[in-house]
């Protein structure tokens, strides 16, 4: 059968979306020709093939399941996908198909050449324009404040030069992150031992990037870090907010991470809850999910404070805590890709905007619709290995922002912020806890107590305040 992923590069690489029912029945049909038939029959002012684009098939829509948008779809992220680490080669294999994978979409916006070939023969290639793209080894500032970039591919290492006096051009240079992949345009010197930078390609979102909304009726409600066990769980906002669900026309629910405070998750926990007990922790938030209207459908998501592994993908809960869940809580894993009603949601917790705070200059909590584009820009969740995020290096790279959702959730700063970026809707939906004694030290102030509801038709939010 086709993967999933085949299917959709196929269509990308017309500049098409494609409808997840598409990719459905392309999958069921196993027929790699009826990809092309369907291309070749696609108006010239569409971007998102859907099902009235599959030949034969509009006649037949009320009796073909495949036309009938599913309600909720786990894409990526089922409970038991992320797999293990075995060792070295899944490190080897990770940053692999990372490349692999970032480097196809700058290739299809520029012509490249192999490092090896530059480096070999630099008396070949001396002050001709040429177009390199690697992943990013090293990155420090030199003596004159100019930006040093050491980049590898499959074929071989560079160090690549941004000079500072390139305005623009040196901006972008200042926010290079390690293991991000980025195509770079310049002149190799007449030693070979530098590559000028002339201008800077980053995976990002195409231009004409057009987002799918939902052909019906339909609301998401976004939260996160609910926090249930810390001294400082806010339960008359919460209680508030499980009020108005009752009445509420929405039908999801997605919560992304810290469902609860958890257990040894820092020094001196202990003193800031009320609940010491892990397994009575989530028996609470299971009782706060059975409050909540049956007619909801809730996708919950783990975060570094719930009882699963640090690294990231981070597995769904396991039963052993969500027992008393309600039937109509779907566990999902962390990252995740979910489809409403065919919208495409990215739900990622958000540990890694610590270290891309910490990396990029002017970045601030206060602003994490910034952090998001960021990612956006990388189509990476998180690019650098080895820092406050833990990443468990498996065979492919599930941070890899590819495909495209129409919204990107996330969570863990506890400040809620919303910005759009090329089409794609950022969410970061704050907390349902107040100012931490670590946040305090910080100076960190949460805006606790917020919910945003999307309207899946126009992909419009709404951020509502229960604090």
């Amino acid at each position: 059968m086709l993967a999933e992923r085949e299917i959709v590069q196929r269509f990308l690489a017309t500049k098409l979306q494609v409808h997840p029912d598409v990719v459905h029945y392309i999958r069921e049909q196993d027929d790699p020709a009826l990809i092309d038939r369907i291309i070749a029959e696609i108006p010239g002012d569409a971007l998102v093939v859907s099902v009235q684009h599959i030949p034969g098939l509009k006649k037949e829509r009320d009796g073909t399941r495949f036309l009938v948008d599913p309600e909720i779809e786990v894409i990526v992220g089922s409970p038991g996908t992320t797999g293990s680490v075995s060792g070295f080669e899944d490190a080897v294999h990770y940053f692999r198909d990372r490349y692999n994978r970032l480097s196809s979409l700058i290739r299809s916006r520029t012509n490249s050449m192999p490092i090896e070939a530059l480096v070999t023969s630099p008396h070949r290639y001396h002050d001709q324009e040429c177009t390199v793209i690697g992943m990013v080894v090293e990155v420090r500032t030199t003596a004159k404040g100019h930006r040093l970039v050491e980049l590898e591919d499959p074929t071989g290492t560079i160090l690549v030069l941004f000079n500072k006096g390139r305005n623009e051009m040196f901006a972008d240079a200042e926010r290079i992150l390690p293991d991000e992949v980025l195509g770079v345009k310049g002149k190799l010197s007449q030693d070979g031992g530098l590559f000028f930078a002339e201008q800077l390609f980053r995976p990002d979102i195409p231009l004409k990037h057009a987002p799918y909304t939902s052909e019906r009726q339909g609301k998401a409600v976004l939260i996160s870090d609910v926090h249930v066990g810390s001294d400082t769980f806010l339960e008359d906002a919460w209680n508030r907010f499980a009020d108005w669900l009752q009445d509420a026309d929405a039908s999801y629910l997605l919560v992304a991470g810290d469902l609860v405070d958890g257990i040894g998750i820092y020094p001196g926990q202990e003193h800031e809850l009320t609940i010491r007990n892990i397994y009575e922790q989530y028996d609470v938030f299971a009782d706060m999910m059975r409050d909540l209207p049956s007619r909801l459908r809730i996708v919950l998501a783990p975060g570094n404070h719930d009882v699963v592994r640090m690294a990231e993908p981070q597995p769904a809960l396991p039963p052993e805590f969500t027992a008393r869940f309600p039937e109509n809580c779907m566990m999902v894993e962390n990252p995740c890709l979910v489809s409403l009603q065919g919208v495409r949601v990215l739900m990622y917790h958000g540990r890694s905007i610590d270290d891309m705070i910490g990396l990029i200059p002017g970045a601030s909590y206060e602003r994490p619709g910034e952090i998001m584009e960021e990612m956006l820009k990388r189509r990476l969740l998180a690019s650098t290995y080895g820092m406050r995020t833990p990443i468990a290096a498996m065979k492919q790279d599930r941070l890899v922002i590819d495909p495209l959702p129409e919204i990107l959730h996330t969570g863990h700063v506890h400040i809620c912020g919303i910005t759009k970026y090329r089409g794609v809707l950022g969410v970061n939906t704050g907390t349902w806890q107040s100012q931490t004694a670590f946040q305090k030290q910080m100076n960190i102030n949460p805006t606790p107590g917020r919910a945003v509801v999307i309207d899946l038709e126009t992909l419009q939010p709404e951020i509502l305040d229960f604090s």
